[in-house]
């Protein structure tokens, strides 16, 4: 059924004439009649009696309440993408797991309270399991470690992320190439980018390879360095927050290495929803934070 047979319909059952619908609908009744009809065929029913008034059959009134929900969901649904209604609907966000954990609460709170209508759903994920769903169009938007270079995309610079080594233990510098030999890393699954960083900072302690342990969450990662499992490489930020609840302490790595860019990388701008464009608003310069 056509949108526009159904509200041919609604001006017919609430003008009571196939001439006074086509004056409301600014066309020529032949129009009413072939919508009319139309609807009747489609349906095999007869809508709409014929005769000095044009009243609902059964079959009609029962479709008038169905046409008047479709109708209304679909001004609805004009109004709120071309922003003029309150911003409502689903909002999907991906986000590494050391993004949540630290940047995003103040940011989801702050935007949950000005728009509790929008419906927010958090998934987290390494950076590479999120650059695939941005692109298959399961997020609407996410946070990853570097720019994704991929065409249709669009990349805003979100933070600024200084990466440290976490041990459980205070140093006062890097361990020797010896020490890295004889010890483990604890890292995100395959796909999380600050791996990469765990590569070169060893490679530039002369080491080609050392054991790398893969953990699915921050805090089993951070309780097993704290337990003296191995080293791991996160935010200085994500780290500091968490210091109140594990005893693990952290020292500073050649900057090249450590400063690493997080960025919001979403469809182009012309298929965002209004929650969408809200929400990229309310994400702060990396100069303001």
């Amino acid at each position: 059924m056509q949108l526009r047979s159904l509200q041919v319909l609604l001006a017919v059952a609430e003008t009571g004439s196939f001439v006074a619908a086509a004056s409301r609908l600014h066309t020529v009744q032949s129009n009413i009649t072939a919508h009319i009809k139309k609807l009747e065929t489609e349906l095999d029913t007869l809508l709409v009696t014929r005769g000095n008034r044009a009243a609902l059959t059964p079959a009609g009134f029962l479709l008038k309440g169905y046409a008047e929900r479709m109708t209304a969901a679909h001004d609805e649904a004009v109004l709120l993408l071309r922003g003029k209604n309150t911003p409502l609907g689903q909002l999907r966000i991906g986000a590494m797991e050391t993004t949540t954990a630290f940047r995003l609460p103040p940011l989801l709170a702050a935007f949950h309270k000005a728009y509790p209508a929008i419906e927010l759903k958090l998934t987290t994920g390494p950076t590479a399991d999120l650059t695939t769903g941005l692109i298959e169009g399961r997020f609407d938007c996410v946070f990853i470690a570097g720019k994704l270079n991929h065409p249709g995309i669009e990349n805003t610079r979100a933070f600024v992320e200084e990466l440290v080594l976490v041990t459980d233990k205070p140093l006062d510098r890097l361990p020797t190439s010896a020490e890295w030999f004889s010890s483990s890393f604890l890292a995100f699954r395959q796909g999380c980018s600050y791996r990469q960083r765990i590569e070169l900072l060893l490679s530039a302690a002369g080491v080609s390879a050392t054991r790398i342990i893969d953990f699915g969450t921050l805090d089993a990662m951070l309780g097993c360095v704290a337990a003296g499992m191995g080293y791991a490489l996160l935010p200085r930020s994500t780290v500091a927050a968490q210091s109140h609840r594990f005893d693990v302490h952290w020292v500073e790595i050649p900057r090249e290495i450590a400063l690493i860019d997080t960025y919001f990388a979403t469809p182009p701008e012309h298929s965002w929803t209004p929650a969408l464009r809200l929400f990229a608003d309310a994400i702060p310069s990396p100069g303001n934070e």
